[in-house]
């Protein structure tokens, strides 16, 4: 067996590994009109995807006052809640990651997510024992800041150079150059794989097969 290049793997989870993207933008989109802000676009509404929820939401409703950030918060995690039976992983997820557990990389989810979002898809995926750790955006610093990936790395005694980034979005990549770490874009998630150039993924996947099939060739 070829040997590794990265040790450590790190997903995203929202639009990398669920496929929840239109659902978190209808959310959003629903929380802001309840709170009666200016509703936002699909595309304004994708690209917050990823960041921490209350940065994503003040970033998303600039007309809407911060002393209603938490009712709009609150707003949104209903929204979600009340969809979250229709989503599911990408096909091919399971299997990809059976493939990179086989191959004894060390799997980690790094998520704009709360703690508490995470391990309820976790649980309701059936995923319980597949990731090695986790961070979440609201027990760390949410992307694109480093935090995330610089606390799993230390936990798991991991260097940046042997550690990748999986991620759909932007401020996926951008924290994994904000680490010192490589990454891997994919095209199916949040945001247009058009301004993924200037971050210098190593490769960008349409498909959960083709990122499968990159990660056997080149993790």
């Amino acid at each position: 067996m070829r040997p590794r290049q990265f040790d450590l793997i790190a997903f995203d989870w929202d639009g990398t590994l669920f496929d929840s993207t239109a659902q978190i933008v209808r959310a959003i989109q629903a929380a802001v009109s309840d709170v009666g802000g200016r509703v936002p676009s699909d595309e304004q509404a994708a690209w917050v995807i990823g960041m921490g929820l209350m940065q994503a939401l003040a970033h998303v409703a600039p007309d809407v006052p911060p002393e209603r950030y938490p009712l709009l918060g609150q707003r949104y995690q209903q929204h979600y809640l009340a969809q979250q039976h229709e989503l599911t992983l990408f096909d091919g997820v399971l299997a990809l990651l059976a493939e990179l557990r086989q191959r004894q990389h060390l799997l980690v989810v790094a998520t704009g997510k709360s703690r508490r979002g995470l391990d309820e898809a976790l649980q309701s995926v059936q995923l319980q024992g597949v990731f090695d750790g986790s961070r979440t955006a609201d027990e760390t610093a949410g992307k694109p800041h480093p935090l995330m990936l610089h606390e799993l790395m230390q936990t798991f005694d991991t260097a940046p150079e042997r550690t990748l980034m999986i991620g759909d979005t932007t401020h996926d990549l951008q924290m994994a150059r904000n680490a010192g770490c490589a990454s891997v874009g994919v095209s199916y998630g949040a945001h247009d794989h058009a301004h993924f150039e200037a971050l210098q993924p190593l490769h960008v996947a349409h498909s959960v097969a083709e990122l499968r099939a990159w990660l056997a060739a080149h993790a």
